[in-house]
């Protein structure tokens, strides 16, 4: 695999392909501050050994992807205050900025229609182009996300502190950092390899470490604020997948996700925190690929 830079109507993205080009695509959208080989290319190699065309990108702001550079947020926790009191919210980009961005990508691409995947603040971005833009979805599966209601269970205080911890500053204070935070919401039943964990999270350092980035997604998140309407509206077949024990989105998001889109299936996997384990791909695969090819391009 190649990466390449798609300089799209809206802005520059970097991308990777895997697969038979003439095959069926499927775009894979990834989480807060995540770059795109947290989809591992083991991962996307099994979907498109499948028969399909995998397309992983990094978000903007975030891997090698365009930079809001100038463009600042506000602190998270005033961010937080502001939304639960009905305030005006001003940030540099929302999250259906970030749908769009994930159609001009298309676009460049001339892919006319897709199987959108997104985890997390992925599964955020994807069931807005679901809903936006449904002649451009084929399907969709949202894991480990949410719809942003504010009625349902949020992190506790711990994890939330952890995870607005002022930015580390050098290669193994970042490592440190990073590696406490992974620990704390990844899967209980699937233990982190320790040297495995450390390899990858050097190795996206290496590649691109921007916590100004991180922060300005995050702000996108929580301006973007409760979907639930928007979620009413979805008409493409979709999977739900979500970890029973996922201490940063709880359980019950995946479940209120399913419940407000119409005909949406739920698969809840025991165990399963706020991770991909390499343990389960081949249930994500089976999954994710058993749901794609039930459904046809109209």
């Amino acid at each position: 695999m190649t990466e390449k830079l798609a300089q799209t109507s809206r802005l520059s993205l970097t991308y990777e392909e895997f697969g038979n080009t003439d095959a069926p695509v499927m775009m894979l959208i990834m989480g807060l501050g995540m770059q795109m080989h947290s989809w591992p290319d083991e991962f996307c190699a099994a979907i498109a050994d499948k028969g399909f065309r995998v397309i992983r990108f990094d978000n903007r702001d975030i891997g090698l992807s365009q930079k809001f550079e100038g463009s600042r947020a506000p602190r998270p926790w005033q961010l937080m205050l502001r939304s639960r009191l009905g305030l005006r919210l001003k940030v540099p980009y929302q999250l259906h900025d970030m749908a769009e961005d994930l159609i001009s990508l298309m676009d460049y691409l001339n892919i006319a229609s897709a199987h959108i995947v997104g985890a997390s603040m992925g599964g955020m971005i994807a069931q807005l182009v679901a809903a936006s833009f449904p002649e451009r979805t084929i399907s969709l599966t949202s894991i480990m996300s949410s719809s942003g209601a504010q009625s349902l269970p949020q992190p506790s205080a711990k994890v939330l502190l952890q995870l607005t911890r002022k930015s580390a500053t050098g290669e193994q204070a970042y490592l440190v950092n990073a590696k406490r935070t992974w620990q704390m919401i990844s899967s209980p039943a699937y233990p982190l390899d320790d040297a495995a964990l450390e390899e990858r999270l050097l190795a996206a350092y290496r590649r691109s470490y921007y916590p100004q980035g991180l922060g300005r997604q995050m702000a996108a998140i929580i301006a973007s604020g409760d979907r639930s309407a928007m979620l009413t509206k979805i008409r493409v077949p979709t999977l739900v997948i979500h970890g029973k024990d996922d201490v940063l989105v709880p359980v019950q998001a995946g479940i209120d996700t399913a419940q407000k889109i119409p005909g949406a299936r739920l698969e809840l996997i025991p165990g399963m925190g706020h991770d991909l384990p390499r343990a389960l791909f081949p249930r994500f695969v089976n999954e994710i690929v058993g749901h794609a090819a039930s459904t046809t391009a109209t």
